[in-house]
């Protein structure tokens, strides 16, 4: 069966966990959450080495702290918006 490409699309994120810190300027925590989860991405409340991807905003907290801590990459909020172009 051949995949529609709106079907790769939609799971552009799959396989990916994101957790939000601190305020993004663009869109609310919700929205955010809303975009990641259509592609097909996972957000989690806390980092852990399993997380792919902290995205950080104005006044970050020690989400920040953890992911540097862990070596997990960190998306300030122009990057991250990025994935959706």
């Amino acid at each position: 069966m051949v995949s529609l490409p709106e079907e790769k699309t939609l799971e552009k994120l799959k396989g990916k966990i994101f957790v939000l810190t601190g305020t993004l300027e663009s869109l609310s925590r919700d929205e955010a959450k809303m975009k990641i989860k259509a592609l097909g991405g996972e957000v989690a409340s806390a980092v852990s080495k399993n997380t792919s991807y902290v995205v950080a905003g104005e006044n970050p907290g020690s989400k920040l702290v953890d992911a540097e801590k862990l070596g997990v990459k960190v998306l300030k909020e122009k990057s991250f918006l990025e994935i959706f172009k």
